[in-house]
C-alpha cells in the first residue's frame, strides 16, 4: 500500500503539514509518522485530534518508533516501507539556538543523510520534501538567494551551521538525481489567525519582556535598528506554503525561501511590539557586544530579561531574504505571507491567554 513518510510529527509544522497533504491523495494511500519513543503519547494525541477533526483521516496515519539518528532510521523493517513509500517529507531537527555542536551534528547532518540514504532505497519515490531554514544564510551580508547556498559564511550558532551542512548534502545528491525541493523558512511564529504556538521564542522573548512591565516600558535597542531586517512568518503560512508547493510538478528540484517579501525592520518591529502590548516604549541604544555580554554575565540580567544572548543576532542579523521562486510559484494560488503588523496582536493574545506554553524545542 503506498504511504507518505514523514519526520518531525508532531512537532509545530509536521502536525498541521500532514492532513494537508495527504488530501492531494486518495483513501488507500497512508501517512507513516516516524516518532520518538518519549513523543508516542503526543502523537498518539495528535493523531486523535486530527482524525476527531476530520474522519476521513481515519486508519491512514500509522505511527512508528524509530531514530534518524540510526542507520536505516533505526528501523527493522525498512525494506518494506522502502518499497511502498512514494513521497517524503523531512522535518525533523533539532530547532535550538543554544544546542550544543554533537547534538546538532547528530541530529541535523547525520539524521539527513541517513534520511537521504533512506529515500534512495525508496524505487517508487516521486518527490523528497525537505525543510530547511533561511538561515543556511549565517552571517552572510547583503541580499541572500534561493540559489544561494557555499558562500563562505560565519554562523551564529550551531543549529545554523548543521542545518547548512545538511542542506548541502541535500542539494549534493538532488545534483546526483534524487528527486527533492528544499523549504527555508525564516523564523517561524504561531497561526496568523488564531496565535497558536508550540513554543515561545524568538520575537516572543520581546514581547514577555514588554508585558513584564508598566505601560511605559524600556526597551534596548541593539545594531542598526534602522536598517536591520528580522524576518518572520506565520506557520499557516509556512504550511500552506509546503502543502501548495509540494504538489507541483514544477517544484522539482527548486529551492523555496518561506519568508517575508517586506520584512520589517528592527526599528519598525519594536514599535509593532509595543502597539501590540500597549506598551509606550522608552528605547534604550546599546551596542550588540554589551547587550550580549550583560545579558550572559551581568548579575541578575537574564533573570529581569529573559532574553537569551542568542536571540540578540537575530536583531543585527546582517542579512536580507530574496523570494523570487516563492512568489513566482504561488502566483494565483491566494496563498501570501500576511506583514507582522497584520497578526502581532493575535500572537500577543494567544500568549496572554497560554502561559502553559514554554520555549523549549522538542529535540
Amino acid at each position: 500500500m503506498p504511504t507518505l513518510f514523514f519526520t518531525g510529527f508532531p512537532g509545530f509544522l509536521g502536525s498541521e503539514l500532514l492532513p494537508r497533504v495527504l488530501k492531494r491523495y486518495p483513501v488507500e494511500v497512508t501517512a507513516t509518522c516516524l516518532i520518538q519513543s518519549k513523543f508516542r503519547t503526543l502523537a498518539e494525541e495528535r493523531a486523535h485530534d486530527l482524525i476527531k477533526a476530520d474522519p476521513s483521516l481515519s486508519d491512514r496515519i500509522a505511527l512508528v518508533e524509530g531514530d534518524i539518528t540510526q542507520p536505516n532510521l533505526g528501523l527493522s523493517g525498512v525494506g518494506k516501507l522502502q518499497e511502498e513509500a512514494v513521497e517524503i517529507f523531512h522535518l525533523a531537527a533539532a530547532y535550538d539556538l543554544a544546542v550544543r555542536r554533537e547534538l546538532a551534528m547528530r541530529v541535523n547532518v547525520d539524521g539527513t543523510r541517513h534520511l537521504l540514504d533512506f529515500a534512495q532505497g525508496c524505487r517508487k519515490l516521486t518527490r523528497l520534501q525537505y525543510v530547511s531554514t533561511c538561515y543556511v544564510s549565517g552571517r552572510y551580508v547583503g541580499a541572500f538567494s534561493e540559489r544561494d547556498l557555499e558562500k563562505g559564511q560565519q554562523f551564529n550558532n550551531y543549529y545554523e551551521e548543521t542545518k547548512y551542512l545538511a542542506e548541502v548534502e541535500v542539494q549534493r545528491r538532488m545534483k546526483a538525481g534524487l528527486p527533492a525541493t528544499i523549504y527555508r523558512p525564516s523564523i517561524v511564529v504561531g497561526d496568523s489567525s488564531t496565535g497558536a504556538t508550540q513554543k515561545y521564542d524568538g520575537p516572543y522573548y520581546v514581547m514577555q519582556f514588554l508585558l513584564r512591565q508598566a505601560s511605559v516600558a524600556v526597551m534596548p535597542v541593539v545594531g542598526r535598528a534602522e536598517h536591520t531586517r528580522v524576518n518572520v512568518v506565520p506557520r499557516d503560512f509556512v504550511v500552506a506554503a509546503i502543502a501548495y508547493l509540494s504538489g507541483q510538478k514544477k517544484s522539482k528540484g527548486k529551492v523555496y525561501q518561506l519568508c517575508d517579501p517586506n520584512a520589517p525592520t528592527v526599528a519598525q518591529m519594536i514599535s509593532i511590539l509595543g502597539r501590540a502590548t500597549g506598551r509606550n516604549l522608552v528605547k534604550v541604544p546599546l551596542p550588540a557586544w554589551l547587550a550580549k555580554g550583560a545579558i550572559e554575565k551581568g548579575p541578575g540580567v537574564y533573570r529581569l530579561m529573559k532574553i537569551p544572548a542568542q536571540a540578540l543576532d537575530y536583531f543585527t542579523q546582517p542579512t536580507f531574504y530574496t523570494c523570487d521562486n516563492t512568489l513566482a510559484d504561488l502566483e494565483g494560488s491566494g496563498i501570501r505571507c500576511p506583514g507582522f503588523g497584520e497578526y502581532a496582536s493575535t500572537l500577543v493574545s494567544y500568549m496572554r491567554q497560554h502561559p502553559e506554553v514554554s520555549a523549549a524545542a522538542m529535540v
